[in-house]
């Protein structure tokens, strides 16, 4: 009988009688199996990129969906009625590994081919044992695990991670894989979206309801962080993002000083390009990668920051401004109207002059600094983790039945 810290049995120390145990598998005097509701929930995270989050040493391109599943599982498993789980691909790393209180389980790799990779994403799955199965983002991975979860009935959550994902782009850039992820998605045992924006497109588009659980991030101590001087964009150089845009502002403002962190988004082969164009211009220091627990230090140094995506869900790096009292510029990004509503930031509808006319306004007579204090007070009562966790912890005991 195994009694490691994931078992499903409980020992009793005032009742039982070392002396009877004599081998393995007995019914000892003082140990009762645990019932049903008293195990441990078993959640497993399907995500290949997020391996960089859990061993920052680790060199890798990650997202915002990665960002999310990371906080997410890391303050699961800070409750002993959770045990957590990740499955990431492979970055030559162990087998299986014990990071931060989850089980780390390496699957498949960048250049597999895919009915190696299918097999061997399953292999691990099948040894996370998981009672239910999360992921974020459209890949061929969504059907994959939903085959996964039929086959072994185990539960299927997706949290959608981009408005392209159900309004019809992803599915016009991928016409099949569209379909099998949207098939995925009907059969699901919970679909989680973002924002109340995007859970309306949603049932328009795919005919789903969904649970609407916003990001969460750990609030950081209010402290003065010293004299912030900086114009910050954070991201990857995937194409929706458009980080050229942040180029053509840095220009417009040769008295102010740009921070552009930009990992090379996967598959992105004008990259150089995009650095040697950053090169040219003087008031702009462009940065490759920082693990996400240094981008930190660049929120406290941000006067601003700016988002130029055409659509997004809702981005993460929103919130780490707004958990550092940086209020946010966006060229389109508003969902839910949070921008306006609390008044944390601009949106400038997708207009190059009203981004820059949008600048100017923020860094006049350090608007800033009032916008910023909204976009804090913003964070602390929608994202704080120790929040939003426990709507989690209740999606879940309810769909196992606790």
């Amino acid at each position: 009988m195994d009694f490691h810290s994931d078992s499903t049995y409980y020992i009793d120390p005032e009742r039982i009688d070392k002396n009877s145990i004599e081998r393995a598998g007995e019914n000892i005097e003082g140990i009762r199996r645990l019932p049903e509701a008293e195990k441990p929930i078993r959640i497993c995270f399907v995500s290949p990129k997020t391996y960089p989050l859990l061993h920052p040493a680790t060199e890798g391109v990650f997202g915002g969906a990665e960002v999310d599943l990371y906080l997410l599982g890391t303050e699961l498993a800070r409750d002993s009625a959770f045990r957590v789980s990740y499955v990431t691909a492979d970055y030559g790393q162990a087998a299986e590994e014990h990071i931060e209180n989850v089980t780390v389980f390496k699957s498949l790799k960048r250049d597999d081919n895919p009915v190696v990779g299918a097999a061997r994403l399953w292999r691990a799955m099948k040894q996370a044992g998981a009672d239910l199965y999360f992921l974020e983002t459209a890949s061929a991975g969504v059907p994959l695990a939903g085959w996964f979860c039929r086959f072994h009935r185990k539960a299927l959550i997706y949290r959608t991670a981009h408005s392209d994902e159900f309004d019809g782009t992803y599915t016009k850039q991928h016409p099949i894989l569209g379909r099998m992820f949207a098939r995925t998605l009907r059969k699901a045992a919970a679909v989680i979206t973002q924002n109340q924006q995007d859970a309306v497109q949603l049932r328009e588009t795919v005919g789903l309801d969904s649970t609407v659980i916003r990001n969460a991030h750990r609030m950081p101590d209010r402290k003065e962080t010293g004299k912030r001087n900086t114009i910050l964009w954070v991201g990857r150089s995937a194409d929706f993002k458009k980080p050229r845009r942040f180029l053509d502002l840095a220009r417009r403002f040769p008295d102010q000083s740009f921070v552009m962190i930009c990992q090379q988004a996967t598959g992105d082969k004008d990259y150089s390009q995009l650095q040697q164009e950053a090169g040219t211009i003087d008031n702009l220091q462009f940065v490759t990668r920082v693990s996400f627990q240094e981008t930190d230090s660049y929120f406290q140094q941000a006067r601003v920051f700016v988002n130029t995506s055409d659509a997004e869900g809702f981005p993460n790096t929103f919130v780490q401004a707004a958990q550092w009292g940086v209020p946010i510029l966006s060229w389109s990004v508003n969902p839910d109207q949070f921008l306006t509503e609390f008044s944390c930031g601009l949106a400038c509808g997708g207009d190059m002059d009203r981004l820059e006319e949008g600048l100017r306004f923020l860094l006049q007579d350090d608007r800033f600094i009032e916008l910023g204090a909204n976009a804090r007070r913003y964070a602390e009562q929608h994202h704080d983790i120790r929040t939003v966790v426990e709507q989690y912890k209740a999606l879940f005991r309810r769909l196992l039945g606790r």
